[in-house]
C-alpha cells in the first residue's frame, strides 16, 4: 500500500503563488505516473498536470505557462508550483500515484484563491 501525504495548501490572493508537496511512502516514482487533481465545490475531480516516470509532463489548459509539476525520485516528492494564481483555482488538490492496474490518492490540501 502507497501512501500519499499533500502539503503546501493555504490562503492566496489573486496573483500569488503556492508550491504543493506530496510525500509518497515508499519508492514508488520511477515506475508511476506522478499527477495532480484538483476539485472545486460542486465539480468533478479534474486533472491539473502528471509527470510520467520518465520525466514527460502534461497540463490542463487552464494551467498551462502558470504551473509546474516536477518530481525527485530521490526523495520520492512531488511538487506542483502555481503562479498567477487565480479564484478559478480554488479547490481541494489531490497528489495521484498511478500504474496499471494501481491508483493511490493523497488526503487532499485545499487551495483558496482570494483577496
Amino acid at each position: 500500500q502507497v501512501q500519499l501525504v499533500e502539503s503546501g495548501g493555504g490562503l492566496v490572493q489573486p496573483g500569488g503563488s503556492l508550491r504543493l508537496s506530496c510525500a509518497a511512502s515508499r519508492t514508488i516514482f520511477s515506475a508511476y505516473t506522478m499527477g495532480w487533481y484538483r476539485q472545486a465545490p460542486g465539480k468533478e475531480r479534474e486533472l491539473v498536470a502528471t509527470n510520467t516516470g520518465g520525466g514527460s509532463t502534461a497540463y490542463a489548459d487552464s494551467v498551462k505557462g502558470r504551473f509546474t509539476i516536477s518530481r525527485d525520485n530521490a526523495k520520492n516528492m512531488v511538487y506542483l508550483q502555481m503562479n498567477s494564481l487565480k479564484p478559478e483555482d480554488t479547490a481541494v488538490y489531490y497528489c495521484n500515484a498511478a500504474r496499471w492496474p494501481f491508483n493511490y490518492w493523497g488526503q487532499g490540501t485545499q487551495v483558496t484563491v482570494s483577496s
